[in-house]
């Protein structure tokens, strides 16, 4: 008899990058590894951004939500992260999907780091930043998950 091998867990997170003007969103591979930018989202009303966002959710079948929080440097929560949080809410609520948030601080300007080092002007590609630094923070909630998936089992290589 063949042992069966056991499925590893498909993981299929959202990340998001919350501003006034776009929504930058990344996804991931099913197994959790690698996120990358999918697209930008013009913001119009809430109605609108929601049923672009289900969109996405459903054809990728999205089991939770990892919001960009913007703390202020010193750690604390201010206005623009007040203003992350009640939408996260209302989306979340609107999605019936669970959230995570994800300390976001200095994404933005990785993201237009990243862009300098590819030759590309940051003031020509908004959308384009908003899109990895979406890819960043989901970035590093994957590796935070897998880290603390992994902590829990020591293993002794010879």
């Amino acid at each position: 008899m063949i042992p069966q091998q056991q499925a590893k867990p498909f993981i299929s997170a959202l990340g998001l990058d919350f501003g006034r003007k776009r929504i930058g969103v990344a996804g991931c591979d099913r197994t959790g590894l690698i996120a990358t930018g999918i697209t930008t989202i013009e913001r119009t009303s809430f109605e609108q951004d929601v049923e672009q966002i289900r969109q996405i959710v459903n054809e990728r079948e999205v089991q939770i939500l990892v919001m960009g929080l913007p703390y202020s440097m010193d750690g604390s929560i201010g206005f623009q992260a007040r203003q992350v949080q009640k939408f996260t809410t209302r989306l979340a609520k609107a999605l019936k999907l669970p959230v995570e948030y994800v300390d976001e601080r200095l994404t933005s300007f990785q993201a237009e780091q990243l862009l300098i080092g590819e030759n590309r002007s940051p003031s020509r590609h908004k959308g384009l930043i908003d899109r990895k630094a979406a890819a960043l923070i989901l970035q590093q909630w994957l590796d935070v998950k897998r880290a603390n998936s992994h902590s829990s089992v020591a293993t002794i290589e010879y």
